[in-house]
């Protein structure tokens, strides 16, 4: 539990409002279920390889502030 509310608060200190919705999609953290970076592009409007590289960048920015994840 302690991971979890230290997780959400890195994203939410850590990460930009798109971040956020990308990490939030990808690894379900509000929904429960993650999606496929398709499903994450057709739900945002994004392109895929668009959602690849704001994921890398979150996860990066994120590894920053927490360590490895």
């Amino acid at each position: 539990a302690v991971a979890k509310r230290q997780m959400r608060r890195a994203v939410k200190e850590t990460l930009t409002e798109q971040e956020q919705q990308v990490i939030d999609l990808r690894y379900g953290l509000t929904l429960g279920t993650p999606l496929r970076q398709r499903e994450v592009a057709d739900k945002t409007g994004i392109s895929r390889s668009y959602v690849s590289r704001i994921e890398k960048r979150a996860l990066e920015k994120l590894r920053a502030v927490l360590g490895d994840i």
